[in-house]
């Protein structure tokens, strides 16, 4: 295996063994267990702290007409807690041999007091935390115009702006937006024609503010504030909770970019493309939140499966400004003239949605209720019109309304994902873009060029005219769900896969001018976590690692050498944010692979020894699981950030074991589509085949002393550990589990079991209800962990299992969080459960 920056060294004193906690089988006091769970969080501190995040390169001509790049990112200086915006100059051809005077990175900003933010998040912010698993503080997001070199971002419970020109060399220090808007303002973008005005969502409806000039407008008032939500079911610009949950998608409006050759005026007209959501049908779910909401209530709107989803309208805003840069009175709202479910009555979900570059065609990705169907569709500005045209019988029925551009249908599930890039048209009657499809099974880039044949809009009628349709890659390993770069001077397109083993995410580059296989432009040995590539192709940055190195940073360049055949050369130029050399000896966890005995696919694990580990000695063993579906935690990439309480537990002596089995992602539709309609019965399966491989492999892992743990769906699969194979688990530790599917969401359950009205059998058999007299008698052998406030897998999960439990007469021990939802964010309760954990295994397991 490569290697790279030292990062770990075995330290004189051992925090772990402070207290012997690596020698013999002392029982230790829960105050010596919480004493080394705050050492490592540490040291899990100071390994997330130097991760880079969210990087930005912006190219600038220089007057002498030479260009100069910066690379913007998020990071946290030494000394500090809090993100902020950083910035590292990539070296001219001139200064590469100087890395020590290139490779400083800088902070953009100058910091002042009030602008950071550790905690007393609003409940919106916390919301969204929730969805994106969010766990850093201060800078956590922001937007730049790259063309005027003017910065947009939240901290603190507000708005800030800051400008770099012209890539100076001085932090800057940042100016706070005003506003008259009570409440957080969320999800703000600055305008791509005029980075001056910017939106942002205050309270569910659409707001725009001007910079310069302090003016501030409301655009939309669908949402009226009512303190009860079943009277006040609309939102503008806001995604429902399923898009944000279950298809990654966080925003509901879109700026309209430039028009490239449009006429100019003196009062451009700025469009914004939003949803209108009404979930009045959805139910509603109420929340025990002590010390929280209304009376000690929260109340969420929450599709469960086989239940109504919210409902969503595509409409527009447009505005302009008066001659003296007010933003005029005149706001004009459009919708389309034939709303996409009337044309595609399938249609159930929006997954996907934004502007072509060229800003005349909206397009969007349709996905049915099974998510075994999609569209991806076009459609022309024109197409919205005035919402009081809407009923006028003069309007011209012959203007198409959308355009499709492809179609694809599953026997599995269609995965969403976010490859997608639109050439420029070079001919108005057809549209050329990039797309990735797992129709062969596996997923994989696409060169799509379809024809816009103008037609009327009915229903069931339209289909794509394809008139190329090539493959731009092949094999077993798949492209992944994001990162797509495309340098049409050069006619390639960068993006990142697992072409060369599943465990390892690449960085390649593919043309999609001819049929050469791609080139790999990243080292081998190493699993990319981030990545981005400048505008001009001349620079890359990746954020790595592997299972005995942290994450670290490196900025490369990128040397086009050839294209035909593509020959690309990958030359490191520095790196940033290098964790420093940690006080801890990582013993890193070892791969293994083995044959499954059913299908014979390779099955990847991770196993943790025990520290200090004696010939001929068995040990315990937990073996921590997720097992469900879109999640991969076999990986060659660095565990001690987020999983860094595995390695205490080898160092107390534990063996710590980890298995993807089918079910887990990044393997193909095929190794993952096995859990259609059946969940929690392969993957069991497939984990209790790894550990017992494992333990003949090893020799030192005791069979009879083994716990099995995890979270959501791990917490659910470990239910179905121990009631389905209490021979194989001594113990279980479910946390946050899922207990009975209809309870679960709709896109989320729909996707894997249909829906309770089509697949009854699919929810008996994969409900832990089902399965409560079949729990052991014996005490001490499950522990539920669960968050009060949880607003995923809501604590009535756990209330019905613990019902059907006592129904039975059967023991458990159950520890509730009551001030925390479904991810554990507070510090403290994150010791307690950390030391609970530890505390329970070692007198039970």
């Amino acid at each position: 295996m490569a290697t790279g920056p030292t990062t770990s060294t075995v330290p004189e004193s051992n925090p772990l063994l402070q207290h012997g906690l690596a020698s013999g089988d002392r029982k230790r006091s829960w105050q010596e267990l919480h004493s080394n769970v705050k050492s490592m969080r540490r040291i899990q501190m100071l390994l997330a702290n130097h991760v880079s995040l969210e990087f930005t390169f912006r190219v600038v001509k220089t007057e002498q007409g030479a260009s100069r790049t910066r690379l913007y990112f998020l990071g946290v200086p030494p000394g500090n807690r809090e993100n902020t915006l950083l910035y590292a100059d990539m070296p001219t051809s001139e200064q590469e041999g100087m890395a020590d005077a290139t490779s400083q990175w800088k902070p953009l900003l100058i910091p002042f007091r009030g602008l950071m933010q550790t905690g007393n998040f609003s409940k919106e912010e916390q919301l969204l935390r929730e969805r994106k698993r969010m766990g850093t503080f201060g800078i956590t997001t922001y937007d730049c115009d790259v063309e005027t070199g003017q910065f947009l971002f939240p901290a603190s419970g507000s708005l800030f702006t800051c400008t770099d020109p012209d890539l100076i060399s001085q932090p800057v220090y940042p100016t706070e937006v005003p506003t008259q808007c009570q409440g957080v303002r969320m999800d703000a973008k600055l305008c791509p024609t005029n980075s001056n005005l910017l939106a942002f969502i205050n309270q569910n409806d659409l707001w725009v503010s001007d910079t310069v000039g302090g003016e501030e407008r409301r655009l939309t008032f669908v949402h009226l504030g009512l303190p009860n939500i079943a009277d006040d079911p609309k939102s503008a610009g806001v995604t429902s909770y399923i898009i944000q949950e279950e298809f990654d998608r966080y925003t509901g409006y879109w700026w309209q970019p430039s028009i490239p050759d449009e006429q100019q005026t003196e009062r451009p007209v700025f469009r914004i493309l939003y949803e209108e959501v009404d979930e009045g049908e959805v139910e509603i779910l109420n929340i025990v939140a002590p010390g929280q909401g209304d009376g000690g209530v929260d109340r969420y709107r929450y599709p469960k499966a086989g239940t109504t989803n919210a409902k969503v309208v595509l409409k527009m805003v447009e505005f302009t400004k008066t001659e003296d840069g007010k933003i005029t009175d005149k706001i004009e709202y459009k919708q389309l003239r034939e709303p996409l479910k009337n044309i595609f009555p399938w249609m159930e979900y929006i997954i996907r949605l934004g502007w072509t570059p060229n800003g005349r065609y909206v397009w969007a990705q349709l996905l049915s209720r099974t998510q075994q169907s999609t569209v991806l569709v076009l459609i022309p500005l024109d197409s919205f019109i005035p919402e009081q045209q809407l009923m006028d019988p003069e309007a011209d029925p012959a203007k198409p309304v959308v355009h499709v551009l492809y179609e694809e249908h599953s026997d599995v599930w269609i995965n969403a994902h976010n490859i997608i890039h639109f050439f420029p048209q070079s001919s108005l009657g057809e549209m050329s873009f990039i797309w990735a499809s797992e129709a062969t099974g596996t997923r994989h880039l696409y060169h799509i060029t379809s024809a816009l044949h103008p037609r009327e809009a009915i229903p069931g009628s339209l289909k794509p005219a394809i008139l190329r349709f090539e493959m731009l890659t092949r094999g077993h390993g798949e492209v992944s769900s994001h990162n797509l770069w495309v340098d049409e001077e050069r006619g390639v397109v960068c993006y990142t896969a697992l072409h060369d083993t599943p465990i390892e995410e690449h960085l390649y580059v593919v043309s999609y001018q001819d049929q050469h296989p791609p080139v790999r432009i990243s080292q081998l040995g190493y699993s990319i976590q981030s990545a981005m590539i400048s505008p001009d192709f001349k620079f890359s940055v990746c954020t790595q690692s592997n299972l005995t190195t942290p994450p670290f940073t490196v900025v490369s360049r990128l040397d086009f050498t050839s294209l035909r055949p593509l020959t690309v050369t990958h030359r490191e130029l520095f790196k940033l944010m290098v964790p420093q050399t940690m006080s801890f000896p990582f013993v890193a966890p070892e791969l293994f692979v083995y044959k499954n005995s059913s299908t014979g696919d390779d099955m990847y694990g991770l196993l943790f020894k025990p520290h200090n580990l004696e010939p001929g000695r068995q040990y315990p063993t937990v073996q921590f699981v997720y097992g469900g579906p879109q999640v991969q935690l076999v990986s060659n990439s660095f565990k001690g950030v987020r999983f860094l309480r595995l390695y205490t537990l080898a160092s107390l002596g534990y063996a710590v074991v980890i298995v993807d089995g089918r079910g887990s992602c990044r393997r193909g539709l095929k190794f993952e589509g096995v859990l259609r309609n059946r969940l929690g019965h392969v993957e069991l399966d497939d984990q209790v085949e790894g550990l017992n491989w494992i333990a003949a492999k090893s020799g030192f892992i005791d069979l009879s002393r083994v716990a099995i743990h995890g979270w959501s769906y791990g917490g659910y699969l470990s239910l179905m550990g121990l009631a389905k194979r209490p021979d194989a688990y001594k113990v279980a530790i479910a946390g946050a589990p899922v207990t009975c599917w209809t309870v679960y969401d709709t896109g989320y359950t729909e996707r894997y079991l249909d829906t309770p009205h089509n697949n009854p059998t699919g929810y008996v058999q994969s409900s832990v209800l089902n399965l409560a007299k079949n729990f052991p008698d014996d005490e001490n052998r499950l522990l539920i962990v669960h968050g009060l406030i949880d607003e995923n897998v809501h604590f009535h999960h756990t209330s019905l299992l613990i019902d059907e439990l006592v129904k039975h007469c059967k023991p458990y021990q159950l520890q509730i969080y009551p001030q925390e939802r479904h991810g554990i964010r507070r510090l403290e309760t994150s010791e307690h459960y950390e030391t609970n954990i530890l505390s329970w295994l070692q007198q039970h397991l």
